[in-house]
């Protein structure tokens, strides 16, 4: 696996980001790629691990090391370090149908979990990954996979963001008639709504598109299934109604329902959830229309994001490319150690201080911080209100202050999928959190011949998560269907 004393020989090198006063001028990637040689140098470091945690028990459950989608990463570093990249990239999609996507926004747990980040210097397998699948579809290596045969049974997947598109694809090339349906005008869910095109610039999602309806797959837009009455340019349809059509229904729409802060001033004009505000400008670089919908706009604003999470960083890089003034990001959690005890946590997911690329561009960030209420002229948020609180989140006297705000952002994470409408005309049953029921062995819900899978079963998480849940999902679909499945898992 790699060379034998390359991780003594070769340090550490990773892609680096274009300076922040250029990049925040425009929405476009900035991410500088490795040349071919400093990538197989870094593909070299890949000790032969006795036990590689990379991609060792990721899938058993959230919170294991490893890669959730299996990757053979040891076998495709030791591939790119040997100068073989097309064998690699049949490696990496054996196991993974859009590496492009995780090459670019996975947070990365196998480097948590490398053998080498016991003293900080984890193989770059994200940058290894995203090299192996850029360089397959500029070389033509990427091509549709049609079946040989087909089976004649019918299956509807609704919601085409990653764990969608990867049910979809699977089950295509297992030679069903897979239908798509997608309730907004492109396919990508969140990828293409949420996440910004400086972090995925979206042709990477059209491609895949393309790719599979040369495979079968039929791609249905602006469809709302279980919406109500047609508006905004969407067809409604009863999902009750399609059960008469299709042979199995896969639900693998996302967890969209937000947290809120129910506070006073809530309703003052100015504060909005991350996902009205991210969309419009994902629409804006895509040419697409926004819709009947007011404006968010951060430009020469005061904005305060509140949630230190993954969507509050994309809240903040949007800001500063809108004009922000100034961007504060707040956290109710205390600040996470600059370190974490290696003794303790490795080969796990570490809670450890991270500066996203979108924070270092200028966001002040707070910890500790409880908002308590808005206050604002005529109608309009102007401050927040807030207190620190101590590590049981109960107010600290005496620590209150105030900040300006002309922009608020909520991105507090989101509770479960959506209620109303499809769920609920299905009837199918809710788990204690409030997301559908099914389990990680046949992906079934109450309804047998009804499934479900990525974010909409197991709650917010990562793309990384919703491929691997789409590929079983798309598994156990093919063997109710058929009672065997040859499907990979």
């Amino acid at each position: 696996m790699g060379k034998v004393t390359g991780f003594l020989e070769i340090e550490r090198y990773d892609r680096k980001y274009a300076p922040v006063a250029e990049r925040v001028k425009h929405f476009q990637e900035f991410v500088v790629p490795l040349t071919e040689k400093e990538t197989r140098d870094q593909a070299a470091r890949c000790m032969n691990c006795g036990i590689p945690y990379c991609h060792g028990t990721g899938s058993v459950a959230p919170g294991t090391p490893g890669c959730p989608v299996n990757n053979q990463i040891p076998d495709f570093n030791d591939l790119v370090y040997q100068g073989n990249w097309e064998e690699a990239s049949r490696n990496l999609h054996s196991t993974n149908n859009f590496p492009e996507f995780t090459g670019r926004i996975c947070p990365a747990p196998c480097e948590a979990s490398c053998t080498l980040n016991i003293d900080d210097n984890p193989v770059t397998i994200k940058t290894i990954e995203c090299a192996i699948v850029d360089r397959a579809w500029e070389n033509g290596w990427v091509k549709p996979e049609p079946p040989v045969t087909k089976t004649g049974k019918k299956v509807a997947v609704i919601g085409s963001g990653p764990a969608g598109m990867s049910c979809a694809q699977q089950l295509a090339r297992a030679g069903h008639d897979v239908h798509l349906f997608e309730k907004y005008a492109k396919a990508g869910g969140l990828l293409r709504y949420g996440i910004p095109d400086f972090k995925m610039q979206k042709n990477v999602i059209d491609r895949r598109v393309t790719q599979m309806e040369a495979e079968g797959v039929t791609f249905h837009y602006g469809v709302h299934v279980g919406g109500g009455a047609p508006g905004n340019g969407r067809a409604a349809i009863d999902p009750r109604q399609m059960l008469n059509e299709y042979d199995a229904l896969a639900l693998t729409g996302g967890a969209e329902a937000p947290r809120d802060l129910v506070i006073p001033g809530r309703d003052l004009d100015g504060i909005h959830f991350a996902m009205d505000f991210l969309p419009q400008q994902n629409r804006r670089v895509g040419n697409e229309p926004l819709g009947n919908v007011s404006e968010i706009l951060a430009g020469d604003k005061h904005v305060v994001v509140i949630g230190g999470g993954d969507t509050g960083s994309d809240c903040i890089g949007t800001s500063f490319r809108q004009g922000a003034k100034s961007v504060t990001q707040l956290e109710i959690m205390p600040a996470p150690p600059e370190h974490e005890n290696k003794g303790l946590t490795w080969p796990n997911w570490p809670l450890k201080m991270r500066t996203s690329s979108s924070q270092a561009e200028g966001a002040k960030r707070e910890y500790a911080v409880l908002t308590q209420h808005f206050s604002g002229d005529n109608g309009k948020v102007a401050k927040l209100h807030c207190v620190q609180v101590d590590d049981k989140f109960k107010p600290l006297p005496g620590t209150e202050f105030e900040l300006d705000a002309e922009l608020v952002l909520l991105a507090m994470g989101f509770v479960h999928p959506v209620h109303e409408g499809l769920l609920k005309m299905l009837g199918v049953d809710l788990d204690q959190r409030g997301n559908v029921r099914a389990n990680m062995s046949d992906y079934q819900t109450s309804r047998p011949n009804v499934f479900s899978a990525g974010d909409m079963r197991r709650g917010q998480s990562l793309v990384v998560w919703a491929i691997r849940e789409g590929r079983l999902c798309a598994r156990a679909i093919d063997a109710f269907l058929m009672g065997k499945t040859d499907l990979p898992r």
